[in-house]
């Protein structure tokens, strides 16, 4: 929110040297000695005149030192009423201790003995000079230099010299080199000190931005040392500053020391974007000597809005302004409550239009020497919102502290937060993500808009049933795409894997996972038609990568694949696992087939591993059959099988056969077609198609036509072969148009 906050300090400059310069520096110095002047002057030239004379000079001193000096070049006293007229009237004040030299003069003054009221008849002239060196010198010495006298004109001047009051009912205007001003009614108070502008109070100052201030009424009073405007107005380049009420606070010297304006404080700015400012109260504390501003406190439901492309509002209790130098703002501390929010539209630089929001109990906000932003930082809890306008979704950063860092141009660059950051993204009919971490680092766009998202330390993140934890994170709002490293873990719907990176897409719900991945399936029930992946033990698969498409029911496994659950175990360059149907499907290569052990068990209970490789397999546990393309290869301990295709079932797990109970991955028939060659010691069978019975050892070979090959007895073919395995038993079957069934004993 850069624009609004360079606006606020312009305007709390502009407001501040308009009443330094103007106010504090031209007329309510001037008042003070205004009053001096009317209490002295008058009522001397009434004591002093008895008749008429042409030329003469009074003065009157105390202790050695002259209070006053009357020069006239002619005065009248009249019989009747004993009036007196004074005329070409010049007085000098030089105070009790020679510290001023004031002047006072016109051409026509009246006095009434009987009221006691001194009237100016016509314009005076009244110029103000400090003199503090005067003690130093000769008595009535005038000063070595003339130092900027405050000049004032008025007329209509009435002065009691028996109470001490005076007033104006005409202008009066005073000038000097900083300023110049007027007002319409002056009235003073003696016996109260009190001097009142009654209205149309108005200062211009020369030569800064044509700076006006204007008011409806001012009240001066000398102890305490204050004045009291009614309704200020300050106007200064499209700028405007105004509240019900202002106190000025003075110094002995008459120099400003402070300034507290209460009751709707407004500062406005129109151009091209329209800003403004609101506060209960408006305080502004001067440097010494009142030459600039040190510090500009708002408070009271402070409330500043910039209108303009990008509409940006901010919000506090309490907002203090420090300044440097020449009125150059330094810091701006904002507490209490405090809210900042910027719209912005989607054509600037965004994808869609959205609103930015913070919340904390303080920000500080630390400017350049070129009055731009360089950074800021929180204070308490804080949090940054940033709301969609056209899905109603919103993301929640949190943090403990932020620290904010801006470019050149004022725009927001990066932002730390820590510690316990957290990001909270909440979509409608939707179940929210989360994640957290130590600390965060977000790099923004130029223009707006988030650029990455680094999250690192303890990096936890969660969306619906999908957990992940980290050391470092990444996020990427362009693609939505989620980085974690430093030892990943993720666990989705009774998924855990690791890996040394992990990217998720938040979109899709797409994930994958590099290097040394590790995946353990959970939670898992028995299945009691099941084989292969029938139990209810954990099934881990271990490979190079893994990609899981939207649900993590479906993961697809590369590079040196392992699955397994008990002693049941597939290997393959490639795997894709259905744990909801516990299937797999494994792809081999030309250098690395898929291999996977099958249980033959005898009927004596003797258990035979059998190890299966091809260029393919399709295992479905609900069908409990393995389907195996290309290359097939089945071995055991005294006979291999090899094949283009072949299908092994399973029995069902824990199913009872005669007194046993078949185990996980027991093999209970081969169907092997195209090519099928069996090779036993001494002997080999060749044919189209096999069918092998393992509780019976029983090979039934057809098509080709089948043949069995022995070392001693030659080659026996036939329509069918019958043949077993650890006896020498063939059954061979002829056509139907001459069938015969041959049985050949081969002595082995």
């Amino acid at each position: 929110m850069r624009v609004s906050i360079s606006r606020l300090r312009r305007w709390l400059a502009a407001t501040a040297i308009a009443v330094i310069l103007v106010v504090a520096g031209v007329y309510f110095y001037a008042r003070h000695k205004v009053q001096n002047a009317l209490k002295q002057v008058p009522e001397k030239i009434g004591l002093e005149i008895k008749q008429s004379a042409t030329g003469f000079t009074i003065s009157k001193s105390d202790q050695g030192r002259t209070l006053f000096k009357i020069h006239a070049s002619k005065a009248v006293q009249f019989k009747e009423g004993g009036h007196a007229a004074l005329h070409d009237v010049s007085i000098t004040l030089y105070g009790h201790d020679s510290s001023r030299y004031d002047q006072i003069y016109g051409s026509d003054f009246e006095y009434d003995p009987q009221s006691g009221e001194i009237t100016a008849k016509g314009e005076i002239q009244i110029d103000l000079e400090a003199n503090p060196e005067g003690i130093l010198h000769p008595d009535q010495a005038p000063p070595k230099e003339l130092k900027n006298p405050i000049h004032l004109k008025t007329s209509g001047l009435v002065f009691n010299q028996k109470t001490g009051n005076a007033s104006t009912k005409e202008k009066v205007e005073f000038r000097l080199p900083q300023a110049s001003g007027s007002a319409v009614g002056v009235n003073y108070v003696a016996e109260t000190n009190l001097l009142t502008l009654q209205s149309q109070v108005k200062i211009a100052q020369n030569g800064f931005g044509g700076v006006m201030l204007e008011a409806d009424q001012g009240v001066i009073t000398q102890d305490p040392h204050h004045v009291v405007l009614d309704h200020p107005r300050v106007q200064a380049a499209g700028r405007r500053c105004e509240a019900q009420t202002a106190t000025l606070f003075l110094s002995p010297e008459n120099t400003l020391t402070r300034v507290l304006a209460s009751g709707d404080v407004s500062i406005k700015s129109e151009g091209e974007a329209h800003t403004e400012t609101r506060a209960q109260k408006l305080e502004l504390i001067m440097t010494a000597g009142a030459t600039n501003l040190q510090t500009a406190v708002l408070s009271g439901e402070v409330h500043a809005v910039l209108a303009g492309d990008q509409l940006a509002q901010a919000d506090a209790g309490r907002v203090v302004l420090t300044f440097r130098g020449k009125n150059l703002l330094d810091h701006i501390l904002a507490e209490q409550n405090v809210k900042m929010s910027r719209h912005q539209s989607s054509s600037a630089g965004s994808n869609a239009a959205q609103e930015l929001e913070l919340t904390a109990s303080q920000v500080d906000f630390f400017l350049n020497k070129t009055q731009r932003l360089d950074r800021a930082e929180t204070a308490g809890a804080a949090q940054i919102a940033i709301r969609s306008a056209d899905n109603g979704s919103q993301t929640l950063v949190t943090a403990r502290k932020f620290d904010a860092h801006f470019d050149d141009a004022g725009e927001l660059a990066s932002l730390h937060g820590a510690p316990d950051a957290r990001i909270v993204n909440q979509n409608p009919g939707q179940s929210g993500r989360m994640s957290s971490s130590q600390a965060l680092d977000v790099a923004f766009l130029p223009g707006g808009g988030i650029d990455s998202i680094v999250q690192q330390g303890n990096v936890a993140y969660e969306d619906g049933q999908r957990k992940a934890w980290g050391d470092h994170a990444t996020y990427t709002p362009r693609d939505q795409i989620l980085v974690l490293a430093g030892s990943p873990r993720i666990v989705d719907s009774g998924m855990t894997t690791t890996a040394d990176t992990m990217r998720l897409n938040r979109a899709t719900g797409d994930a994958t996972a590099q290097g040394n991945v590790k995946s353990t399936y959970s939670d898992l029930k028995a299945q009691p038609d099941g084989a292969l992946l029938a139990s209810s033990s954990p099934i881990h698969v271990t490979s190079h990568s893994v990609a899981v498409h939207g649900s993590a029911a479906v993961a697809q496994y590369e590079g040196e694949v392992r699955l397994w659950q008990d002693a049941n175990a597939v290997d393959a360059p490639s795997i894709t696992f259905d744990r909801d149907h516990r299937s797999i499907v494994a792809q081999g290569s030309a250098n690395h087939p898929v291999s996977t052990v099958l249980v033959q068990v005898d009927k004596s209970g003797n258990s035979t591993p059998v190890a299966l490789t091809s260029s393919r397999l399709t295992y479905s546990d609900a069908d409990r059959e393995a389907h195996f393309d290309e290359n097939v290869v089945a071995k055991s301990a005294d006979v291999n099988i090899s094949a283009r295709q072949m299908d092994a079932f399973l029995q069902a797990r824990g199913s009872v056969r005669g007194n046993q109970v078949s185990s996980a991955g027991q093999l209970e028939k081969i169907v092997a077609s195209d090519r099928v060659v069996i090779i036993q010691t001494g002997r080999q069978a060749e044919g189209k198609e096999l069918t092998y019975i393992a509780a019976d050892d029983k090979f039934v070979l057809t098509g080709g036509p089948p043949s069995i090959f022995d070392a001693e007895r030659g080659k026996i073919t036939g329509v069918s072969l019958t043949f077993f395995r650890h006896d020498d038993r063939v059954l061979v079957e002829g056509s139907n148009s001459s069938p015969t069934v041959t049985q050949t004993r081969v002595a082995r």
